[in-house]
């Protein structure tokens, strides 16, 4: 029989993710997992790349810039409100959010992240800041 469940987004991070950002943990099924992150207003997460995840990300607050790269193809693209962008297997990314105030972002892990040594260090765009 399936199991449901239920959870509120937790007022405090759960933990610090490897490029830095805050991490509040959601849900979690066979198939995927989720979780809300954040980082602060004029920030820059550190560059890494997932070992065997992909992600879908969904910006619910601020603004900012995520740069990907992956065989040979690299993009720099604006985060908004309402944006959505996908982190496919084996993309080195980095994001900063605008000095208006802290980046936040839904994301979708597919299959759910496994835990510690997932993503690894990567050379990025922008000098971190966190």
């Amino acid at each position: 029989m399936a199991e449901f469940a239920t959870r509120q987004l937790p007022v405090a991070p759960d933990v610090l993710a490897p490029d830095g950002s805050r991490v509040r943990l959601l849900l979690s099924l066979a198939g995927g997992s989720m979780a809300h992150f954040e980082l602060p207003a004029g920030e820059v997460a550190r560059a890494v790349r997932h070992r065997t995840v992909e992600e879908i990300w969904f910006v619910v607050a601020g603004n900012g810039e995520l740069w990907r790269s992956c065989d040979g193809r690299s993009e720099t693209v604006s985060l908004s409100v309402g944006t959505s962008v996908t982190i496919p297997l084996g993309t080195a990314f980095q994001f900063r959010a605008s000095a208006g105030g802290p980046l936040g972002i839904l994301g979708v892990t597919m299959p759910p992240w496994p835990g510690e040594g997932e993503a690894i260090p990567a050379d990025g765009r922008w000098r971190p800041t966190v």
